[in-house]
């Protein structure tokens, strides 16, 4: 039902436009002639004298001004029955079905006015009650549109038709379900109103309702033999639409009507998926207990999934403290609709750059490492700093390879902060192996076998990969950075080839020619006892048997700049 979002914006910006061109033809325009104008100005007026005089030159009444108004569309706008008719009577050359330039003819211009008397009079002189507007809209829709009852009462006693559709097949059964005129909704039921027609998106008067939080609408429809089951072709049913909503009278009118909560649209969502995207937290209570586990287990989501997705912690207390399984993944043919597989209801909240959902579901035991994808990965690359704090105090893997790119022997979060020491600095002191970017084939010097495997050879080196035109700018520094958090490495002719260039070279000769101090030699031992996992960990870390100082000193908290950035804060 989104697409009718996109339909009541067009319907709002169109009247807005047709009021404007009415006020500006009262000021904007060029009459051919010097008697055209004297009408102009005489029906502006409500001049009848005038008019009596220049129905003399009934050449004049069938000029038109810039806008395409002739002076029988500008009587039409006006509230004196004399004056228009007198412009009808001096008109004869012209019909009451002629149009302006927006092809408006004098019955929908003063349908939309609002102006029952000036259209009881149109009609009584001819005006067919079912001629269109130029975007096929009747008189009646029009009628219905600004809740004008005497006007639509007035069309139907002329014979307009109910049930006569616009271009996007909307009745004015549908505008009376939109806007909810019970009154005139009454009386089109009264004269032949269908409620099964649809739209052309295949929506009935009901879908409209529901989704426009029409309760009393909803109501009527129901008693007139509404189905509160139906299904538009893309399988969003009538609750679906009121969960959208979020209007809990419309979810518990139809539910107390039998419908069922129980029913997926095509794309697999029911309506507490609905409700927890929108964030819709009373609609969210009253679907929790009537929705079936096997009725989710068939759609493969869990309303978790769609409540972090749209970012309504609120929603998502609300569902964890019913039961829902933080941890619950979507199912392989719904994960497939997304381009990086995403399977855990965090990953949403990660791609969302979302901190709060982020935060509630880790608290709540959601595992940080269950898709294809690293959520690590995800918020590294996006720079959010915040939740990749979040995710390493979680437990997610820093050192998690994801080889569909690009192949590495280093893990593969540093290839998206090259250019940002803060990410770099974060991840290193959680842990990250920055030995492995000093393991390469290029110097058989090299012979620590610890580092390689039977398919080493196909992997791709840091030297190698920050050798590329685009990265080999940030090498010196990320090379000095990484050197921080190592021991004695060698530097293989091709990287020593690059640094070469750098500020940084001399620095960089002058760590790698002498020996580390036995300091940071004890700090990376008890580093590697350790493990990522509890260095990522502040909780781990605070209550370690160490003194302060030494605990800060384990963690790099010298080199913690987002830590210190946020502390000046």
């Amino acid at each position: 039902m989104d697409s009718t979002d996109e339909v009541d914006e067009d319907d709002q910006l169109l009247n807005y436009a047709i009021q404007l061109s009415i006020e500006e033809s009262w000021r904007n325009d060029f009459p051919a002639s010097v008697e055209n104008q004297k009408i102009f100005d005489a029906i502006k007026r409500g001049d009848l004298y005038t008019l009596q005089e220049m129905s003399d030159y009934p050449a004049a009444f069938t000029e038109v001004d810039a806008k395409g108004w002739y002076p029988l569309h500008r009587a039409s706008v006006q509230q004196s029955v004399q004056v228009l008719e007198r412009v009808i009577y001096a008109s004869y050359r012209l019909t009451l079905e002629e149009e302006t330039a927006d092809r408006e003819t004098p019955l929908t211009l003063a349908t939309q006015a609002g102006l029952v008397e000036i259209v009881c009079t149109l009609l009584d002189h001819g005006a067919s009650p079912h001629r269109t507007n130029g975007r096929n809209e009747s008189p009646l829709l029009l009628a219905v549109r600004t809740d004008s009852y005497d006007i639509a009462l007035a069309l139907i006693k002329r014979g307009a038709l109910v049930n006569q559709v616009c271009l996007k097949k909307w009745t004015a059964m549908h505008e009376a379900a939109k806007v909810g005129c019970i009154d005139i909704l009454k009386l089109l039921l009264q004269h032949g109103g269908q409620i099964s027609d649809t739209d052309q998106h295949g929506v009935t008067p009901m879908g409209i309702a529901a989704e426009y939080a029409q309760a009393e609408v909803l109501d009527i429809l129901i008693h007139n033999g509404g189905d509160v089951n139906a299904q538009a072709p893309n399988g969003d049913s009538v609750l679906y639409d009121a969960a959208g909503s979020g209007n809990p009278d419309c979810i518990d009118l139809l539910l107390q009507n039998g419908a069922n909560p129980n029913i997926a649209s095509l794309s697999a969502q029911l309506p507490i998926h609905r409700a927890a995207y929108e964030g819709h937290y009373l609609a969210l209570r009253m679907l929790i207990p009537v929705t079936t586990r096997r009725a989710l287990r068939l759609a493969g989501q869990s309303p978790v999934h769609s409540a972090a997705d749209g970012g309504h912690a609120q929603c998502l207390e609300l569902l964890l403290e019913k039961g829902f399984d933080v941890n619950s993944l979507l199912d392989q043919h719904i994960s497939e609709n997304y381009g990086d597989m995403r399977k855990s209801a965090v990953y949403f909240c990660v791609s969302n750059g979302d901190v709060t959902c982020t935060q509630l579901l880790l608290r709540a035991g959601a595992k940080p490492d269950l898709d294809p994808l690293s959520c690590l990965l995800v918020a590294v690359r996006a720079g959010r700093y915040e939740i990749v704090k979040l995710l390493l105090a979680s437990g997610a893997n820093v050192n998690y390879y994801f080889t569909v790119v690009n192949d590495t022997l280093f893990p593969t979060a540093l290839q998206y902060c090259l250019r940002d020491e803060m990410m770099m600095r974060m991840l290193l002191n959680s842990g990250y192996d920055a030995d492995k970017c000093f393991v390469c084939r290029h110097d058989s010097a090299w012979t620590d076998q610890t580092h390689h495997s039977d398919h080493s050879g196909k992997k791709i080196p840091f030297c190698d990969f920050v050798s590329v035109s685009w990265l080999v700018q940030y090498a010196g520094r990320a090379v000095r950075v990484l050197l921080d958090y190592v021991g004695y490495v060698p530097i293989c002719s091709k990287l020593k080839m690059v640094l070469e260039k750098h500020k940084e070279w001399p620095e960089i000769c002058d760590i790698l020619g002498n020996p580390r101090s036995l300091k940071h030699m004890c700090r990376l031992l008890i580093r590697r006892k350790m493990t990522p996992r509890k260095l990522g960990d502040p909780g781990i870390i605070n209550s370690a048997p160490f003194p302060p100082l030494l605990k800060n000193y384990l963690m790099y908290r010298e080199y913690d700049l987002y830590g210190s950035l946020c502390a000046d804060e």
